[in-house]
Order: structure tokens, then C-alpha cells, then sequence
């Protein structure tokens, strides 16, 4: 009998409702975990849930709002704790606020605090809430899903591209902090990637695509595998690294 990789885990998934989250919640339920699947829509948690429960996986939804800082994340880890009644084996760090390309003197500072909050506290205190009970268990994986907006220097992309960054000086000092406990913390870093908001804006991304090693923007189940490979046994000793799903755009 096969054993799948993850069996017996929990997984979180944050901002799994859609895009690269539910991708990577699916293909962890297909490895195996149990995943608790998050969001601010019902009925995209519930068509998520489904979807695993059709493939043979095991799911739950929590709503979540993440912008709502520490009330919303207290709130999402009491639902996870009832949930699983035990810490967790996987924390995935998708949810992310995304914003239009525009020039820094024309983004105002509400827009900052938005994608901030989303983007970096609630990554932050969600790593809080439920690293410390990882590191006591003596195991875990941590995902930040980062960008390559992160790693290279994009006009109009100042702020999404700041918080990014962020997440990958978190996923070092993270590393350092929790690693030898146990616990690894990896970020995976995508470039274009289909998904519903780059299919609309497909002729803006034609001609960055053509100068891309791959010449393709990555598939929404190709990030999710490199989620599915850093959260399982083959990459038990892969600490604080940034895997690039991004076809050869960022080695340029």
C-alpha cells in the first residue's frame, strides 16, 4: 500500500479560496493532509472543500478576513484549534493583498496600509500564534508565498514588491529562530502565473513572457507543487530557501 506523504497531517492554507491558495490546498489534500481552507467567501471555501472531497481529500473551510488584524487572526486560530485539537504540521502563507501597478506618488497610504496588513502582519501573527506549538512539537513547515516582485526591481510595483521582500527576510529569520526546532520555513517565489487576474491582462504580460527563459508564465499546479515538495520528507533539510517558480525570469 502507498503511503502519501502527508498523511495525517493539518495543513492551513491561507487566502485558499482561489488562485495559487486553493491550487496548493488541493494538492496537499491530494498528498494527503487534512487542510483547513481560508478565505473571506463562503462560496468559493465551499466549491474549494468540494473540489478536494471529489479528488479523495479531506478539507474544512474557516472564513477568515485577514485585514482584520489581531482580532482576525486570535479568531482564525481558535477556529483552527477546535478544528484539529493539535498544532499544526503545515502553515501556508498565500493570502496576499494585490494592487495595480502605479507610480509610488500615486498610491495613498490607506492602499499601504491594506496591502501591508495582509501581506506581512498577518503572516507575522499568524507565525505567532501557531510556530511556538510547531517548535514544541519538534517538526512543521512553514510557507511564505512570495514573488518575484519580491527579488528584482519592477516600476509601478514599489509596494507589493516591498511586501514581498518582506516575507522573504521573514522566511530567513524565521529559519534561524524555529529551525532548530524543528520547525523549516521556505518561501516560494512565482512569477507570472495563470490565474483569472493575469488571464485578463495577457497582452501586458506577452512581451515580458517572450524575454522569460521558459517563454510561459508557470500553471497554478505547478506552484503548488514546489508547496507540496517543501511541506513534505523530501525536503526535510532545505531551511530558509527561496524556490523560484518563475521559468528563469528572476536568473535574468
Amino acid at each position: 500500500m502507498t503511503i502519501s506523504p502527508l498523511q495525517d497531517q493539518t495543513a492551513l492554507v491561507t487566502g485558499s479560496t482561489d488562485g495559487i491558495g486553493a491550487a496548493i490546498a488541493t494538492q496537499l489534500a491530494a498528498a494527503g493532509a487534512h487542510v483547513l481552507v481560508t478565505g473571506r467567501d463562503h462560496g468559493r471555501g465551499r466549491d474549494v472543500v468540494a473540489a478536494v472531497a471529489a479528488a479523495g481529500g479531506t478539507a474544512t473551510f474557516l472564513r477568515a478576513d485577514l485585514a482584520g488584524g489581531s482580532a482576525a487572526v486570535t479568531g482564525l486560530a481558535a477556529a483552527v484549534h477546535d478544528t484539529t485539537g493539535r498544532p499544526l504540521d503545515i502553515l501556508v502563507h498565500s493570502a496576499a493583498r494585490l494592487v495595480d501597478p502605479a507610480p509610488t506618488d500615486q498610491v495613498d497610504e490607506d492602499v499601504i496600509n491594506g496591502v501591508l496588513a495582509v501581506n506581512v502582519t498577518a503572516a507575522f501573527l499568524l507565525t505567532a500564534a501557531f510556530a511556538p506549538a510547531m517548535a514544541a512539537a519538534g517538526s512543521g513547515a512553514i510557507i511564505n508565498i512570495g514573488s518575484v516582485n519580491g527579488l528584482i526591481g519592477m516600476a509601478g510595483s514599489a509596494l507589493y514588491g516591498a511586501s514581498k521582500a518582506a516575507l522573504h527576510s521573514l522566511t530567513r529569520s524565521w529559519a534561524a529562530e524555529y529551525g532548530p526546532r524543528g520547525v523549516r520555513v521556505n518561501t516560494i517565489a512565482p512569477g507570472p502565473t495563470l490565474t483569472r487576474r493575469t488571464e485578463a491582462i495577457s497582452d501586458h504580460l506577452a512581451p515580458m513572457l517572450a524575454r522569460v527563459p521558459s517563454r510561459r508564465a508557470s500553471t497554478l499546479d505547478e506552484v503548488a507543487a514546489a508547496a507540496v515538495f517543501l511541506a513534505g520528507p523530501a525536503a526535510a533539510n532545505i531551511h530558509g530557501a527561496t524556490l523560484t517558480v518563475d521559468g528563469g525570469w528572476s536568473a535574468l
